[in-house]
């Protein structure tokens, strides 16, 4: 009887655990993803979104500032403004008062009218005048955008001066002067005032014709030019013979 109790009471005894189920994790809560630095140095991925967000953010108020003078910097260039003939002083004067009051000193310079004073004499009188040496257009000097046009704000206050045509140019946009050009005018422009000069197209040897007087339509070449009194002594042949006479150079034409 004593083994059977034995018996008994060792098929009580609970079972021991299986290893499998002993062995198996409990359950844990989701917790967020801590990035960890890198060792080597190298950026993120968040150090990354977060560079990327401060380039989108930063060209904003950049943008604004290069906005507000797009033509500072440039180099002004000498443009060839068309105007109405007889009008270039009138002109430059206007524009010179607009730039003046408008403030586009930054974008206008200098406004050129090149002349020079030229001696007439007819009838024994004599006369000195201001004769234009490009009739017909004025020089300006302007600061042009990075794309070759007219800034906006001095284009309109150019357009809009009584007597102004177009710049010179193509495509809608003004074709500035060529260097050697440059110079050239800027001599002329810019030379001491000298004592005026007799303007006569003749020269020694020319064939010219008389077109006043008592010799008129006689033809004839030039053998002299008196330049201190206007006069062009020229060789005509009259009756047959070589006859010099002294004509007053408005007297004359090509023949």
């Amino acid at each position: 009887m004593a083994q059977n109790d034995d018996i008994a009471q060792n098929s009580e005894q609970p079972e021991p655990l299986d290893s499998a189920a002993a062995s198996e994790p409990t359950e844990q809560l989701d917790t967020p993803e801590v990035p960890v630095p890198d060792d080597s140095g190298q950026p993120t991925a968040s150090d990354a979104a977060l560079q990327e967000q401060e380039k989108v953010e930063e060209p904003e108020n950049a943008e604004n500032v290069e906005e507000l003078k797009p033509s500072e910097g440039n180099d002004k260039k000498w443009l060839v403004l068309r105007v109405a003939s007889n009008k270039e002083d009138v002109v430059r004067e206007t524009l010179e008062k607009k730039v003046k009051i408008e403030g586009l000193e930054e974008y206008v310079g200098r406004i050129l009218v090149p002349s020079e004073r030229v001696k007439r004499i007819k009838g024994g009188h004599q006369r000195v005048q201001q004769r234009k040496l490009y009739p017909g257009y004025v020089f300006v000097e302007m600061a042009l955008e990075p794309d070759g046009s007219i800034p906006e704000k001095p284009w309109f206050t150019i357009k809009e001066t009584v007597g102004v045509g177009d710049f010179i140019g193509a495509l809608g946009k003004p074709t500035p002067m060529r260097d050697h050009d440059v110079d050239k005018m800027l001599a002329q422009a810019e030379k001491p005032e000298d004592l005026p000069s007799l303007n006569i197209d003749f020269k020694k040897g020319h064939q010219v014709k008389i077109r006043e007087g008592p010799f008129e339509n006689f033809e004839g070449a030039v053998d002299e030019i008196l330049a201190d009194k206007g006069v062009v002594r020229v060789i005509v042949t009259i009756f047959g013979r070589a006859t010099p006479l002294e004509l007053e150079y408005w007297q004359l034409e090509p023949a």
